[in-house]
């Protein structure tokens, strides 16, 4: 597994994660990474700007996966 497929694996997961976890306010008002790691805390942020920038990265790396896969006719 070569290291791109690594970081797409983490940030895949991540929004994963994001995805859930906003599936839980939208469903039931519980915020799981609250409830984890406490609310508003200094690690609760870290997780919280994780999460936005592994969409921003997996979005990236959709689109020049996308890219790729027009030039080879996939």
């Amino acid at each position: 597994m070569n290291f791109l497929n690594i970081v797409k694996w983490i940030t895949y997961s991540l929004v994963l994660i994001g995805a859930l976890n906003w599936g839980l306010v939208g469903a039931f008002n519980f915020d799981l990474v609250s409830f984890l790691f406490g609310e508003m805390t200094v690690f609760t942020r870290i997780i919280y700007s994780l999460i936005g920038l592994s969409a921003i990265g997996y979005f990236l790396a959709s689109m020049r996966d996308e890219r790729e896969c027009s030039q080879y006719h996939c």
